[in-house]
């Protein structure tokens, strides 16, 4: 087993939790089990070029943003005196603060969406 195909997979799991996807959907996507898909992740075999391709694309990042992705600079959720609960690290790219920043966009609209389906739900 390579180190960098444990490297690049342990990369495609942050990604994808960041995108908030499932192994299961990750896996459907490429048209493999989810065990198979999993023992990618987990550097248990190897994630072929292809493969990885279609991660990307499945993802909505480039093969770069993959290979440069650094776990150690995402934001730490943590209290502080600010109140707001986050602390970026010093040196976050801008791919991932962009890759932050969609994710939070997207949780805004879901949970305005949300609301106003609750909305109209009770004024019935």
């Amino acid at each position: 087993m390579e180190h960098s195909t444990v490297h690049i997979g342990h990369k495609v799991k942050k990604l994808r939790e960041l995108k908030n996807f499932t192994q299961n959907h990750m896996a459907q996507e490429l048209g493999i089990t989810q065990s198979a898909y999993s023992k990618m992740e987990m550097g248990e075999s190897e994630i072929t070029f292809h493969k990885l391709e279609r991660i990307s694309e499945i993802l909505g990042i480039s093969l770069e943003d993959i290979a440069s992705f650094n776990e150690q600079m995402i934001f730490n959720v943590m209290h502080n005196q600010t109140g707001n609960g986050f602390v970026v690290n010093k040196g976050i790219s801008d791919q991932e603060r962009k890759l932050y920043e969609d994710q939070i966009r997207l949780l805004q609209e879901q949970n305005d969406y949300l609301k106003r389906m609750l909305e109209k739900v009770l004024e019935k």
